[in-house]
């Protein structure tokens, strides 16, 4: 029992990191249609700004907490300049969209070993998030999953609250149901678009901020976890959030229970063999969006 726990607590840590990850991604490709590639440098320039805030503050508590809303508009504003410059040209054309962003990530990349240097770099976790919990039964629960596992789930209702009680939450949600409809309506979907963009993006440099407590941050972060993002989204249901939730932290435990049971690379093979299995036999996903559309 006592092990049971302890790799369904490491699944659900698992699963927390795969939600931050893929929660922005759900916006801009599950509810845009946008296959942004440079998804992953946004969570790089998250890890970073981090990194760049604890050279200038010194106590690495008020660091992390300061770097989570900077990066959120630091990854944003990245997002939005991204949507103006080349992604509103593309709109309706995700195999373009795929390969542009793939280019602008390759870019980022190298301006991030201009800037920092290839070698990874580390940063400091608070000294209240380096410990364990202990639990009845011999259990030990890390700190630093607690937190990840705490902000995964704030960024979830917050997000949440903002589709379903706010003004430009109603608006994202009716241009995603009909887009020309909502266009004759009055609604700015050009703005709503830049917004959406802003959200997602900005999700993607919390979950950077969240992913340096775990491990050292490098230029090439990113693209080891844009595919897994992916995959998240497309399990779930193109533009389904409460999809992204469950499939994140079922495709955690998969990963955790695997890796006790064989290695780390037969746990990955594992749940790529799931999430085609899966596919075979629902491949609209977990959860379909229904729309106001005729077509």
């Amino acid at each position: 029992m006592t092990v049971l726990i302890g790799q369904l607590f490491t699944g659900v840590s698992i699963g927390a990191v795969l939600l931050l990850i893929a929660l922005g991604l759900a916006l801009t490709f599950g509810q845009m249609g946008v296959i942004n590639m440079a998804h992953g440098e946004f969570i790089m320039a998250g890890a970073y700004t981090t990194y760049v805030l604890q050279q200038v503050i010194t106590a690495a508590g008020w660091s992390l907490l300061i770097a989570l809303p900077v990066a959120f508009v630091v990854a944003g504003a990245m997002g939005v300049l991204l949507e103006i410059l080349l992604i509103r040209r593309l709109y309706a054309r995700p195999l373009d969209t795929l390969l542009v962003t793939w280019g602008v990530s390759l870019i980022l990349q190298q301006l991030a070993r201009d800037i920092f240097g290839s070698p990874n770099v580390q940063t400091r976790a608070p000294e209240l998030l380096t410990g364990n919990i202990g639990l009845p039964g011999g259990i030990t629960v890390a700190n630093n999953r607690l937190f990840i596992l705490a902000l995964a789930g704030s960024a979830v209702v917050a997000l949440t609250v903002a589709l379903r009680v706010t003004p430009l939450g109603r608006r994202i949600r009716a241009v995603v149901q009909n887009r020309d409809l909502a266009a004759v309506s009055g609604i700015a979907t050009t703005r709503v678009d830049r917004m959406t963009f802003f959200i997602g993006s900005g999700l993607a440099g919390i979950a950077g901020v969240a992913l340096t407590l775990l491990g050292p941050i490098g230029p090439t972060m990113g693209t080891n976890l844009i595919i897994d993002a992916f995959l998240v989204v497309v399990v779930g249901g193109i533009g389904q959030l409460k999809g992204t939730v469950i499939v994140a932290f079922a495709l955690g435990v998969l990963q955790a229970t695997g890796e006790y049971l064989t290695t780390l690379s037969v746990a990955k093979v594992m749940v790529f063999i799931a999430i085609v299995a899966f596919l075979q036999w629902r491949p609209q996903g977990l959860f379909t969006l229904r729309t106001r559309s005729l077509a």
